[in-house]
């Protein structure tokens, strides 16, 4: 009933919130139910999907799987607890359950229910007792234990021998609880009476139904031997280091038997010991010598028993103990396991943020199994221990993209072994952009010329900003800044290039100079901007005649000029001016027709008309001048 019962359902308890504990028996096919997860931390199935749920089971198989959808846990193999768990009474299989957003880590264990899949078996078919005749009654002779794999009430149970008329079975427990057969005469043999005797042995489990193993068992009765070989200890203790050489001797047991000749020499084997230990250690059957003969590991054995019989020609013997402590060694680096990893950090995260969860576990003992880890470089992280040797990286600072856009973490775990071992996980964090840089211009001040009478949509030059993001964050859009009220300005800006136009034509004599300010916005979100000031200023051309105001009217004006004139004396002024700038307005005044060429003169940049001699009597009393002024543009 208890074996159905574990094949019909799964248990499943809950110790604290932070721990999940389900039960499932062996042999049970893939995919079998283990538990409802979602169910037992109260969350629906839709949040397990949302928080990214995994398994993660510890060491390099994963045993189980989780359905996110349900929050189902299922069993990816059909599991042996046999082949799991061959040394423990219990079997236990350790979990971790991520979650993100928040992260959340939860730890569980499922153990592996056994059920009775496994006779006993003997290591022999058949045990061969030689046993003299002189034995009193009242003598036991051990036999070799039957192995049952299972364990619990599944496990070996009793022992039982088949009805004769000179042994009985006497089974003991020993203090781990196994149990040991021995065979107890009850009444004298009588070689001459009979030789041999041959009896079954039947080891039964405790399993329901129960399964059994037999053996047989063949007793020869031997010519008298009245001394029995005696160790000179019960037990031998002894301590190896794990890393031990093969050859090395252990023990060497020793049982002295004082009879002559075959009676008295003593011969050694194994017994009730298992084959992996015999493959561990080697006896010399002659001198008693145990020594090294395979790979000693602590970390998958730490103590090793052994049964030593000491049997001489006449088929005495006797047993001693011998138990094998292993010292552990440093020979295991820690093993980093990374559980979780985000690969790209927003600059703005803030510090503590966390980036990566990872285990660290030596399978060392001691000082040689303890941990500590570190991060190389001088970098804005930092390890903070969680629970069961977990780690989460985390930042320790404000980031900034712009100085540093990535980071290459190495974490390095090292024990505390005389020999320190270490191993190292490199880790690749990107840290990604957010919109903290505002679009910075080249210049604060730009100066552009344009020559007047320019055609209209004329490229005068561009303006430039930068922006330290990068993506959409960086990319610039320009716009002139208009003032409420304000016309519509003479410039326009490309808003992706920054080249700066003027838009219409433009008149130096009415507009000298233009200033306007540009703005410059990033694509961020908020968008981010600054301004700058662009300053066009306007050439001259030479688009305007001088104009003359003095003396006024098309016909001129007359003057009067005494016939005493001396030379050098003014007559007129000839004023003039020119709308244009620069050289373009720098005047000149020229003589062009006169009546008599040589009675006047015009000053070059005054226009002061004045005689150049005394008047004669034979110069006409009525000249006329023409007076041209002109300026120095091009034409």
């Amino acid at each position: 009933r208890q074996v159905i019962f574990f094949l019909l359902c799964v248990c499943v308890w809950q110790s604290r919130a932070e721990s999940l504990r389900y039960s499932l028996a062996e042999e049970m096919e893939r995919d079998s139910f283990v538990g409802n997860i979602a169910q037992d931390l109260g969350l629906a199935p839709s949040q397990l999907a949302a928080r990214k749920a995994r398994v993660v089971s510890e060491g390099s198989q994963q045993l189980f799987r989780l359905n996110p959808s349900s929050g189902v846990l299922t069993a990816k193999e059909s599991l042996d607890r046999e082949e799991i768990c061959p040394q423990s009474e219990k079997c236990s299989l350790f979990f971790t359950l991520f979650l993100d957003n928040p992260l959340q880590m939860i730890r569980g264990e499922v153990e592996v229910v056994d059920v009775n899949d496994n006779s006993p078996v003997f290591p022999e078919k058949e045990m061969i007792l030689e046993i003299l005749e002189t034995t009193p009654p009242g003598s036991r002779f051990p036999l070799e234990r039957a192995r049952d794999k299972d364990v619990g009430s599944n496990g070996l149970k009793n022992y039982s021998l088949e009805s004769n008329s000179h042994f009985s079975l006497a089974v003991t427990t020993k203090n781990d609880g196994a149990k040991y057969a021995e065979v107890v005469l009850d009444n004298r043999l009588d070689r001459e009476e009979q030789e041999e005797l041959s009896l079954l042995l039947t080891a039964t489990d405790g399993g329901s139904p129960p399964r059994s193993g037999t053996a047989q068992i063949r007793i020869v009765v031997l010519d008298a031997n009245d001394n029995t070989p005696v160790f000179s200890r019960e037990v031998y203790e002894v301590r190896l280091a794990e890393n031990t050489p093969q050859g090395q001797l252990v023990v060497r047991v020793a049982a002295i038997d004082p009879d002559k000749g075959s009676y008295g020499k003593v011969r050694y084997t194994f017994s009730q010991t298992s084959d992996g230990m015999q493959q561990l250690f080697g006896l010399n059957p002659d001198t008693g010598e145990i020594r090294v003969t395979g790979k000693l590991d602590f970390e998958e054995n730490r103590k090793h028993n052994m049964m030593v019989r000491a049997a001489d020609g006449g088929g005495l013997s006797a047993h001693c103990k011998v138990q094998v402590e292993v010292v552990d060694t440093n020979d295991n680096p820690p093993d980093i396991q990374l559980t979780s990893h985000i690969v790209s950090i927003p600059e703005d995260a803030p510090p503590r943020t966390v980036v990566a969860v990872f285990s660290v576990r030596d399978r060392d003992d001691g000082e040689n199994g303890r941990t500590e880890c570190i991060i190389e470089g001088d970098l804005p992280f930092i390890l903070t221990p969680t629970f069961d040797n977990y780690y989460e990286l985390r930042t320790n600072a404000e980031l900034d993209r712009e100085t540093t856009a990535e980071y290459n973490i190495s974490i390095r775990a090292t024990d505390w072994g005389q020999r320190r071992l270490s191993s190292v996980e490199r880790l690749w964090v990107q840290v990604s952009d957010v919109n903290d840089n505002a679009p910075a211009f080249i210049q604060e001040l730009y100066s552009l010329w344009v020559t007047e009478n320019n055609r209209p949509m004329v490229r005068i030059g561009s303006v430039a900003a930068r922006d330290a993001d990068a993506g959409s964050n960086a990319r610039v859009q320009y716009a002139l800044v208009r003032e409420e009220g304000q016309e519509q300005p003479a410039l326009s800006v490309n808003s992706e290039s920054g080249e700066v136009y003027v838009v219409r034509s433009l008149d130096y004599e009415r507009v000298r100079a233009l200033e306007v300010r540009v703005r410059a916005v990033d694509g961020g979100s908020p968008a981010l901007s600054a301004q700058a000031v662009v300053r066009v200023l306007v050439r001259d051309e030479n688009d305007n005649a001088p104009v003359v105001l003095h003396p006024g009217g098309e016909s001129g004006a007359g003057e009067l000029v005494p016939r005493w004139a001396p030379a050098g004396y003014l007559v007129a002024k000839v004023v003039a001016v020119d709308a244009d700038a620069g050289q373009n307005a720098w005047l000149s005044y020229e003589l062009a027709k006169a009546t008599e060429p040589g009675l006047f003169r015009v000053g070059l940049h005054n226009g002061e008309v004045r005689t150049a001699r005394f008047p004669l009597a034979r110069d006409a009393p009525r000249q006329s001048l023409v007076v041209v002024v002109k300026d120095h543009g091009r034409p």
